[in-house]
């Protein structure tokens, strides 16, 4: 809206003087200007045309400005491959730093039927020239218009022929990103370049997590005394680290005065943008006191490639023949892209013609004189090849000594970078470049366009920097603020667990295990930090942890230090340092330890299941008997061994599958029935938490337990009371709470409450800070020395003592069984072991009673009835006992066998002899 309102004013001022020029110069007796030189209806080949050129002449940049462009004209003219013999007619008018004057002086300049136009140098009258040329069609090439809002499509004539501020700012905000700075203060002239290139720098920080903290804006005219002013302000401020967006003519004011008030000394950050090394490339030779102050200061300049014509052009600046009777005007980048932009309108120029464009005017019927209006507005005519001309332009591509001339679809020029500068000694250094297809790099950026682009972290780089007060140590980049302000420390006023955190009677106010701890932090920085510590809740129940963070980052207070939990939904409103403590969320619950019952083995299965598993092992019985004793002896070997298997393996099965639970069944039970917080979540009973703790919100919103089950609690009190009724009283099931309060609690309970289950949640305890509060890294650097050596431990050694009982029910030990837990089923293993040896040491002296050894020796006799009647009974040895056991069973039934078949035939034998003496004679 107020550049709106300005252009608005521009307009009306200009309209006004251009009547009064009209008044005293009718068009009847208006100077011969020498413009082009073909009428508005010719349609033949003109031999001149005119081109016009606005900037201020006495200016850092219009006097290298001027040089180039008249230089670029007689090059071009003096070129016969380009327009083919057709002059370039140059027509200059000064600006005088004025968007009044500017824009009379570009309404005189269009009168002479100028085709393109070159300038302004300066943003604020390109926005008005934009609109005398949009409405005349006449291209407005500009080399130093920086403003990046002049790419908006309002101002479609507009053709930037230098990189846009857009890209510096970005640059400006890798650097401050490299060196780790989240905070900068924008000291800028108070136009439509400063605040439109400040406006971008915000946007560029904030991408990068950072932020301008303060505009310090002041305007062009502005005396020394003014700019004291607002440097001593911002000297009172946090941030050390300065951007200076300011116009090169008067910019030197800024650090004279910041030199005055010790400003560009040790632990000060001066970041300058373009204009500086503008002036200073300007000038054949700065005066020492003004590099003095300069010292330690970085600054941006345009990259321009090293090429062959670019040392031919700036070899001939050098020569008399670009040096005006005015005096010399050193050589700086905006020189070359105004020598570039006469060129540019000179190839554009040739193809237009070439493709048969027409440089002809006519008349816009809008633009006339009604009611005797003196202004005259009929004397300007539109440019009819315009729009032709234009597209003409943006498709060009040429290298010029400023590099590759070429736009992409926003009308940018392509491949836009600059050298990142360091100011030291009598001159500048640079320590690296910036462009915008790799950003931070020691490699130029032409050698990186080969390459695949990478904007990573870790590819940025840029040489060591010598900082203000001659250091090479990279400025921390803020301070506390010099106004009296103290740091506002926010610490819970709680009413148990007093020590985390508590009131106290010594000067400080506070004490408590983590208040030494954030101490024991602020100790090791290298600055001091003024604080002072406020309680935050009544005392008589415990504050709010999720309210005290949103005071953090609603600026009531500057930090908050206590037993405060990371979690994400505060993470998101304020910054907190490394964790100082672990944490996590575990359930409490009444645990007694109960006799071992011998039967317990049995408890994984019911009754029934029992039956049925009986029931199959009889049948699998059957069935490996009936094969044992039914089929042949060819498939009686492997196959049996192979069902016999299957079947342990089905035992086995049903019984590994279930060893957790069994093990558990057997070892130590709750009483309660809370093994966890999955069996918490199931039950339906009441869960007790703490008061003010952040596990209200985890329970409800992430775990899905209705808020009637839960029950907030004041102090450890509160805990054993709660607990020792139980649910069925009025208490709790289970204390769900953050493991260093359980800890403390545990300590106190004689072992009647223990930690069920692991932790189900994993956190740690930080201090809270203000978004992007540098100081939210320097604690965590301290806090990370305390834990290295070893002072954060002693800390808890100090406060928080706790008993081997307030530690988690030991797995090892829950799981570990006693004999009373299995002599049951040793019992009746050994019945069964009993029952199978007797069986078999039975069978197997059944066997050998019907076995003789020696009938295995001999073959089958005749015995006669006297000799076996009088045979005595054989003794036994035990080895021959053993020997019989070793057999196998198919060779003792083959034995049998084959003892039962010899003592057939003896019998049959026996019968036969008989029968045969009964019947001889006597």
């Amino acid at each position: 809206m107020e550049e709106v309102l300005l252009i608005s004013r521009f307009i009306t001022r200009s309209l006004i003087l251009l009547s009064l020029w009209f008044l005293c110069f009718p068009p009847g007796v208006v100077c011969d200007t020498g413009n082009v030189s073909a009428s508005s209806n010719s349609s033949s080949k003109p031999k001149v045309i005119n081109i016009g050129a606005l900037f201020t002449l006495n200016s850092v940049l219009g006097e290298a400005a001027n040089r180039a462009i008249q230089a670029a004209v007689d090059d071009v003219n003096s070129d016969p491959t380009i327009l083919n013999g057709v002059q370039l007619k140059l027509l200059i008018s000064d600006t005088n730093c004025s968007g009044f004057i500017g824009t009379m002086e570009a309404l005189q300049l269009m009168e002479s039927d100028v085709v393109v136009a070159i300038g302004p140098q300066s943003s604020g009258i390109a926005h008005v020239i934009s609109h005398v040329v949009n409405e005349l069609h006449v291209p407005l090439l500009s080399f130093g218009a920086t403003d990046p809002t002049l790419s908006s499509m309002q101002y479609p004539y507009f053709l930037r022929t230098t990189p846009s501020d857009h890209f510096q700012m970005y640059a400006i905000a890798d650097i401050v990103d490299y060196y780790g700075w989240r905070e900068v203060i924008a000291i800028f002239v108070d136009d439509d370049y400063g605040r439109s290139g400040i406006s971008v720098l915000g946007d560029a920080l904030a991408k990068k997590r950072a932020k301008i903290s303060y505009k310090a804006a002041f305007s062009p005219g502005d005396t020394e005394s003014k700019i004291n002013d607002l440097l001593v302000e911002v000297n009172l401020m946090e941030s050390r680290v300065y951007v200076v967006h300011v116009n090169p003519d008067t910019g030197l004011n800024i650090f004279s005065v910041a030199n005055a008030l010790n400003m560009m000394g040790s632990g000060y950050v001066w970041i300058a943008t373009d204009w500086l090394p503008s002036y200073l490339d300007s000038k054949d030779a700065v005066d020492s006191n003004t590099m003095n102050i300069l010292q330690g200061v970085i600054a941006l300049r345009h990259y321009t490639p090293d090429t062959d014509l670019k040392k031919s052009f700036m070899s001939k600046w050098n020569n008399l023949k670009y040096k005006g009777s005015a005096g010399h005007a050193g050589f700086n980048s905006y020189a070359l892209y105004a020598y570039d932009s006469v060129w540019l309108a000179a190839h554009a120029l040739d193809v237009f013609l070439n493709e048969g464009g027409n440089l002809s005017f006519s008349y816009d019927p809008k633009l006339h004189d009604t009611n005797g209006s003196m202004l005259h507005l009929a004397s300007l005519r539109v440019f009819n090849g315009g729009e032709q001309l234009l597209q003409t332009l943006l498709r060009m591509n040429f290298t010029g000594v400023s590099g590759q001339i070429q736009f992409d679809p926003d009308k940018h020029l392509v491949h836009p970078a600059y050298d990142v500068l360091n100011i030291v000694g009598t001159g500048t250094r640079r320590i690296g470049y910036w462009s915008n297809y790799s950003h931070l790099s020691v490699v130029p950026p032409e050698t990186l366009y080969t390459k695949p682009p990478n904007i990573s972290t870790g590819s940025q780089h840029l040489y060591s920097v010598i900082w203000p007060g001659d250091t090479t140590s990279t400025p921390r980049g803020w301070v506390f603020p010099n106004n009296g302000q103290p740091l506002r420390i926010a610490v819970p006023n709680r009413v148990g667990y007093k020590e985390f955190a508590s009131k106290d009677k010594s000067p400080q106010g506070v004490r408590g295990y983590c208040i030494d701890v954030f101490e024991a932090a602020i100790s090791l920085l290298p600055y001091a930090v003024p604080r002072t510590y406020m309680l935050y809740g009544d005392g008589k129940r415990n504050p709010s942890y999720n309210e005290l963070v949103s005071r953090v980052a609603q600026n009531v207070y500057d930090a908050a230090v206590g037993d405060i939990t990371i979690v994400t939904n505060r993470t998101k409103i304020v910054d907190f340092t490394q964790p100082y403590m672990e944490s996590g969320l575990v359930v409490v619950a009444l645990v007694k330890e109960a006799k071992s019952n011998p039967w317990a083995f049995l408890k994984p299965f019911t009754a029934e299941m029992w039956f049925v598993t009986a029931l199959f092992f009889l049948f699998v019985g059957a069935v490996v008997w009936i094969l044992e004793h039914r089929i042949n002896s060819e498939f009686r070997g492997p196959p049996r061994r192979q069902l016999i298997t299957v079947c342990w393996f089905s035992f086995s099965t049903m019984f590994f599958s279930h060893r957790e639970n069994t093990v558990s069944s057997l070892g130590r039970m709750l009483t309660s029935g809370i093994q966890g917080i999955d069996s918490l979540i199931s039950s339906t009973e009441p869960i007790g938490i703490q008061d003010g703790s952040f596990a209200f919100n985890y329970l409800v919103d992430e775990l899905n337990i209705a808020q009637s089950r839960i029950v907030k609690l004041k102090n450890p009190e509160a805990y054993l009371r709660a607990l020792k009724l139980g649910p069925k009283k009025g208490g709790v099931a289970a204390i769900v709470d953050e493991l260093p309060y359980v800890e403390l609690f545990l300590s106190n309970t004689n072992c009647l409450y223990r930690i069920v289950g692991p932790e189900f949640t994993k956190s740690g305890w930080g201090f809270a800070f203000q978004r992007d509060s540098p100081l939210a890294v320097d604690m965590s650097t301290a806090i990370l020395q305390l834990s290295e050596n070893g002072d954060l431990q002693k800390i808890h050694n100090k406060w928080l003592t706790h008993s081997e009982c307030s530690s988690q029910v030991n797995q090892v030990d829950e799981n570990q069984l006693s004999l009373n837990s299995f002599w049951g089923l040793f019992l009746i293993c050994g019945i069964a072991c009993v029952l199978s040896l007797t069986i078999f040491c039975c069978r197997v002296f059944t066997q050998y009673r019907r076995f003789s050894p020696e009938d295995e020796e001999s073959e089958i006799e005749t015995i006669e009835p006297s000799r076996s009647s009088r045979r005595s009974i054989r003794s036994t040895s035990f080895k021959q006992i053993i020997d019989f056991v070793d057999k196998k069973e198919e060779e003792i039934k083959e034995m049998l066998k084959r003892k039962n078949s010899n003592s057939n035939k003896q019998q049959t034998s026996i019968h036969s002899f008989s029968d045969g003496q009964a019947s001889s004679p006597s």
